[in-house]
């Protein structure tokens, strides 16, 4: 074909060679029209109309099948003849490929040579990306999208003392959160009116756009933008809502909190959380503890601890204190000659289990407190005590044995 022809036809055979333009020509070329190659016209080479049913193109194709065989006519031509007929009954018997051929595409068309600077002219898309592109996305109508929808979670914090974390408590909790609009129920429209079927889209919720390309016509979907792909619009909206279907509003929710919850957990309430556009179902509630620090205990998952302060006379004669827990009270025995850093277990004066049975434990760390302010006659009493006991003088301690492995060690080096 000669270029003097080619710029009188906006399109040609896709199985003829592209002209090859000079430099002086190409950019009128391109300016006066659209290069565009031709679908293979799949129900010519099976010789159907583009109406037949499977059963009609199965008879077609057998009939051809037995006429150009290799087995049966060895001439090249019916052997080409004859892969364009295998083929062409490939694509028609899937009905996606016959969907892409009926809307004037080529589904097996991969534009090897025949797209600018030898690329596909779709980008390298494949088979499902060529459906995604006719269809709006896996060869699926996404059709109208409904107004009414889920509606989002809702995250609030409550400050809960270490004590309403041990017994649990109830909290009255002011919320802000999309409420349904009381005004239209939730239907965005205003007292006495509908929804009317939008003018744009027809009710489709999305708009069709077709485009030429080297694949014949490509049809590709999107949203309306008039109706934001619901298909239908509000003429006049509830002044209230403003066509949304609700409104955020201050409520009070009460949460009962179990015991046993720490910081961080978050407990849950079903059908408490935002109302969805359209008046949809309500998302959750989470409501997050904040453990506030104590005075006296410190937490350790479910276990508690804490320090008392014992003179150093109680803990070398022995004493006893009534220590308030979480829980209840206990009695706590300190034996003579307690030293500092010991660690008294109080079972089951600890936190509850959030899921289990029983408490943690209470672990009570002592310090000895040595006085730093002392009279004359408190200095002369303990002076005398010394002497009884021999303590004028600190010594140096003995080195401990040790664990076996330091012992190892030392007599390796000869210690």
């Amino acid at each position: 074909m000669a270029y003097t022809e080619c710029v009188k036809s906006s399109v040609w055979n896709m199985d003829e060679p592209l002209p090859r333009p000079s430099k002086y020509a190409e950019s009128s070329l391109r300016e006066r029209f659209v290069v565009q190659r031709v679908a293979r016209d799949y129900y010519g080479v099976l010789g159907v109309r583009k109406e037949a049913t499977a059963e009609e193109m199965k008879k077609a194709y057998r009939k051809l099948a037995r006429e150009l065989h290799p087995d049966v006519n060895p001439d090249p031509a019916a052997q080409q003849r004859f892969k364009d007929v295998s083929t062409a009954y490939e694509v028609l018997s899937d009905p996606a490929k016959r969907q892409v051929v009926d809307l004037g595409g080529d589904p097996l068309s991969g534009g090897g040579g025949g797209g600018q600077g030898g690329q596909d002219p779709f980008g390298n898309m494949g088979f499902g990306d060529i459906m995604d592109a006719f269809f709006g996305g896996n060869g699926k109508q996404r059709g109208p999208r409904s107004r009414v929808r889920q509606g989002e979670d809702a995250l609030v914090d409550v400050e809960l003392t270490l004590e309403e974390c041990a017994t649990g408590v109830s909290k009255d909790l002011a919320l802000e959160t999309a409420m349904i609009c009381t005004l239209c129920q939730g239907a965005g429209t205003a007292a006495g009116t509908s929804t009317q079927t939008c003018d744009t889209c027809k009710g489709a919720g999305e708009i069709q756009q077709v485009q030429r390309s080297f694949l014949g016509q490509v049809v590709t979907a999107r949203p309306c933008p008039v109706c934001r792909g619901y298909g239908e619009v509000i003429p006049d909206p509830c002044r209230q809502c403003n066509g949304d279907g609700r409104v955020r509003t201050r409520r009070s929710v009460r949460v009962n909190i179990p015991a046993g919850v720490g910081d961080g957990i978050r407990v849950r309430m079903s059908g408490q959380g935002e109302v969805g556009p359209g008046g949809g179902a309500p998302g959750d509630l989470y409501v997050e503890v904040r453990e506030l620090p104590h005075d006296m205990f410190t937490r350790d998952g479910v276990d508690l601890h804490c320090t008392v302060h014992v003179p150093m006379t109680a803990a070398a004669l022995g004493t006893s204190m009534t220590l308030a827990t979480l829980l209840d009270t206990e009695e706590v025995d300190i034996k003579a000659g307690t030293q500092s850093g010991t660690v008294l277990t109080i079972k089951n004066q600890g936190m509850p289990r959030l899921r289990g049975t029983g408490n943690g434990n209470l672990f009570v760390h002592i310090e000895v407190q040595t006085p730093t302010k002392i009279d004359g006659r408190q200095s002369e009493l303990l002076r005398e005590l010394a002497t009884l006991r021999g303590e004028e003088q600190p010594e140096l301690a003995e080195r401990s044995q040790g664990s076996i492995f330091s012992r190892i060690r030392d007599s390796l080096s000869g210690r």
